[in-house]
């Protein structure tokens, strides 16, 4: 992409995930255009490369709105990652070196004092950078482009499944159940503890869809 599409791709993205531009809205290039700062065309183009992401969708005569998944379609993803993560969890605790688990555990640590000031967008930020962190220890490169790909088509209802009354305080024990799997290199815990978290996402989407959209 060239440098304006870059940065017309890159705008739109952060619109999505951060549930500024909801599910099915209305996408508008001549708007999207003078907001960024662009040409139609430019627009154009990062929402063709937004499609393939499956963040945008075109429909004939109607032009680009935002990607609305249904409820199956977001418990199959989840069901997917699920087994991703495990897969993931393994290799990292295989390895896992103390350097490395002790930046797991400042980030455990500051995302429980971001729950104990109910500050959940920090929260979530915290949630984000402990698992980004394990995708940069594991070797199966692969498998965590995958789960980058289902996490950010997911993220606007994942992230709001801190809404949900008890879920943080359940999520913030499973991180710290994954976490003493990998000190312990407990490569069954690690997958198990790590499936278990994602499977308890899936059933809080699915219990609360409607709430999350």
């Amino acid at each position: 992409m060239s440098g304006q599409t870059d940065s017309a791709y890159l705008y739109i993205k952060q619109k999505i995930l951060d549930g500024e531009f909801r599910p099915a809205q209305k996408l508008t290039e001549l708007q999207l255009a003078e907001a960024i700062g662009v040409s139609r065309n430019t627009v154009k183009k990062a929402l063709m490369k937004l499609e393939q992401e499956k963040l945008v969708t075109f429909e004939e005569n109607k032009g680009a709105s935002i990607k609305s998944f249904t409820l199956e379609e977001v418990i199959n993803y989840l069901e997917i990652r699920e087994v991703l993560e495990g897969l993931v969890a393994r290799t990292v605790a295989r390895d896992v070196a103390d350097t490395e688990l002790g930046e797991l555990r400042l980030i455990l640590d500051k995302m429980a004092e971001n729950l104990e000031n109910s500050r959940l967008d920090e929260y979530s930020k915290g949630n984000r950078t402990f698992h980004g962190l394990i995708y940069t220890l594991a070797k199966n490169t692969q498998a965590v482009e995958l789960i980058n790909m289902i996490s950010t088509q997911l993220i606007r209802y994942q992230f709001r499944t801190v809404l949900v009354p008890g879920r943080i305080q359940e999520s913030y024990r499973e991180h710290l159940d994954i976490y003493e799997a990998l000190k312990s290199h407990d490569e069954k815990r690690a997958e198990a503890s790590i499936r278990a978290h994602v499977a308890n996402v899936r059933q809080t989407i699915k219990a609360n869809y409607y709430y999350l959209l």
